[in-house]
């Protein structure tokens, strides 16, 4: 049986009107398995309203009190934990230890905003002159949005809302059309946590809801994650309308493999980092780059039999499984016709992937882990982001090679380097054009309390997600100069006053 999903406006379900759905899938069996409501303009013009009269209240409301309704909600979060991770597990096909990770690590941004108080807190100067004082205070934009991607249908929605909402703002969410029961079930939870009515409004939609959002003029802040191409195309639309917009694109990242490193270690890193989450990650690691011939050679006969052996399965299966399908159908078809592509540019296709199938999901969107090596920089699949299970290993004759691929890249995500040597490590982070270095870490991921974000063309915008950035993101700086009258009269002053 398909369920009619629905939007969330003013704290319940609300049956989509436009008359307009977009297909939801079981990725494991190919099945549709809810339709999706797309907005019309009208829709969305009547959430943003609401949203608008909701605000004044909500930001009136002290900030230690909106901090508790996030308490009360990351308490919510690992009650239902399993229950979230099992539906974003049924609509992305991630495994289920996978989905909890997603989820966590919303949840632990969650935490962070918390401390908003704190983090809301202005700056004061006592006598900044003659009787003067002088302060300044963050206050919230007003109505913000987030346009989210399907490969963390948990973890960004709350990357975006969590900060906003505790800023003081009200929310306008447009998750992605492919897997939106998650995000309606992180809004019910906030209402459960005491968020008032209307501060969360959750409006699924297809490009007219994205265009709508960026044409609203009650809207002033817009954060955005997906392609580049796309983030390109909503940051230029959005600052054009006078919005506040934060755009995260595409990505390459790549590992440099040095000497010196332990190569149990880098291609164990490797594994997870390139094929978890069936390389729907914009921080997967999808080039490899050892430096040296002998490294190469190494790292290859570690990685083959390594990635021969993964477990591709549908959640369902339980634990053990390394990575799920892809996402739609059309992902699993992009990604082989990349592959296809790799090996008539004159790839070594080490391990092919392409003939997967399950039995009892033959129609399911498996794609069996591949494994390039002998890449060069002029091919599609070393240009592209492929977001599949691919891996592509680029040799490199010494460091300052290594160096120059990441470097010359278009895309500037993430990027790791594994060596025991850490003058090698030092020079690699001071010289490196990327915005997350692992040192030893394949996957350099922010904590909450840090920010995430790329360089290049993997950002537009110039602040961060989550951390300090997410709230100067969300809010405006308003500067007060006090002065009271002490009965002395100076009479009218016609330069510019300085502090003598």
């Amino acid at each position: 049986m398909t369920i009619e999903l629905t939007h969330w406006i003013d704290g319940k379900h609300v049956n989509g009107t436009s008359g307009r759905f977009s297909d939801v899938y079981n990725p494991a069996t190919g099945e549709v398995q809810s339709k999706c409501p797309l907005a019309s303009d009208a829709e969305m013009d009547a959430a943003v309203a609401s949203a608008k009269a909701a605000q004044p209240a909500w930001a009136a409301t002290n900030p230690q009190r909106r901090a508790r309704v996030l308490m009360k909600f990351v308490t919510l979060l690992h009650r239902d934990m399993d229950k979230l991770a099992e539906a974003l597990s049924r609509e992305h096909g991630k495994t289920m230890p996978d989905a909890k990770g997603d989820v966590i690590r919303g949840l632990e941004v969650a935490e962070f905003c918390i401390g908003a108080p704190h983090l809301l807190k202005g700056e004061f100067t006592n006598d900044a002159g003659p009787g003067i004082d002088m302060y300044s205070m963050r206050q919230p934009i007003g109505v913000a949005a987030g346009i989210t991607p399907f490969n963390f249908p948990a973890m960004i929605p709350m990357w975006k809302f969590c900060p906003a909402i505790a800023a003081g703002n009200a929310f306008i969410l447009k998750p992605s059309e492919r897997d939106p029961s998650v995000p309606l079930m992180l809004a019910e939870l906030m209402k459960e946590a005491g968020l008032p009515d209307g501060i969360l409004q959750v409006v699924n939609g297809d490009k007219g809801a994205v265009d709508a959002i960026l044409d609203h003029e009650d809207i002033g802040a817009i954060g955005f994650v997906g392609s580049t191409a796309i983030a390109q195309y909503v940051y230029s639309r959005g600052t054009a309308n006078g919005k506040r917009v934060q755009c995260f694109g595409g990505a390459k990242n790549h590992m440099i493999i040095m000497p010196d490193a332990d190569l149990d270690q880098a291609a164990d890193a490797l594994l997870g980092a390139g094929y978890g989450a069936a390389g729907e990650r914009c921080m997967a690691i999808s080039v490899a780059v050892p430096v040296g011939e002998g490294t190469a050679d190494r790292l290859m006969e570690k990685l083959i039999p390594k990635v021969e052996k993964l477990k591709i399965a549908p959640y369902t299966d339980g634990n053990d499984a390394d990575f799920g399908p892809v996402v739609t159908a059309e992902a699993k078809a992009r990604i082989l016709g990349l592959v296809d592509q790799g090996v008539k540019e004159g790839a070594t296709l080490a391990v092919d992937g392409r003939g997967f199938t399950m039995q009892g999901y033959e129609n399911g969107f498996f794609v069996g882990a591949c494994l390039f090596d002998n890449v060069t920089k002029d091919m599609e699949i070393y240009k592209q982001e492929i977001f599949g299970p691919v891996l592509s290993v680029v040799r490199a004759k010494d460091y300052e090679e290594a160096l120059a691929l990441a470097m010359d890249h278009e895309y500037g995500n993430g990027v790791a380097i594994y060596t025991r040597d850490g003058d090698a490590a030092r020079d690699f982070v001071s010289r490196i054009n990327v915005g997350m270095i692992g040192v030893n870490v394949p996957i350099p991921v922010p904590l909450a309390y840090h920010t995430f974000g790329g360089w290049k063309k993997s950002v537009f915008g110039d602040l961060n997600q989550h951390g300090p950035d997410a709230f100067r993101f969300y809010t405006r700086t308003k500067t007060v100069t006090s002065r009271w009258p002490s009965g002395i009269k100076d009479g009218a002053a016609f330069s510019i006053p300085t502090m003598d």
